[in-house]
């Protein structure tokens, strides 16, 4: 699903107005791919990459509770089990920081490959 998203962006940043000017410009096609196109396909897989998190904990839960894995999915498991509500507080509260600390790192990274939000930011 990943690889999709990025193979479409890289499909519709090499058609760009400009990719084409850089090109003519006299930047050779490979600096042109690395410079304008990776930095503006990226962004839509940054995005999905980061809204995948809660996916992979969610997860994590089944992958620790099947295979018999010690970790945070079967800590949580038995803690509703056992109905420990502060251990339960404290693992969605944690949960939720990760997930929001991902969603910062997607924002800071749309800003230094986008110079469009990056001007945004500055002003």
């Amino acid at each position: 699903y990943i690889s999709r998203i990025t193979r479409a962006g890289v499909i519709e940043a090499l058609d760009s107005d400009y990719m084409r000017t850089a090109v003519l410009k006299g930047l050779s096609r490979k600096a042109a791919v690395f410079t304008h196109v990776l930095r503006n396909a990226l962004l839509p897989t940054i995005a999905v990459i980061a809204t995948q998190v809660p996916y992979l904990a969610g997860g994590l839960i089944a992958i620790e509770r099947v295979f018999n894995y010690p970790g945070f999915g079967n800590i949580l498991l038995d803690a509703v089990i056992a109905r420990d509500f502060p251990l339960l507080q404290t693992a969605v509260f944690l949960t939720g920081a990760v997930i929001i600390c991902f969603q910062l790192i997607a924002d800071i990274l749309f800003a230094v490959l986008n110079p469009r939000i990056r001007q945004r930011v500055t002003e």
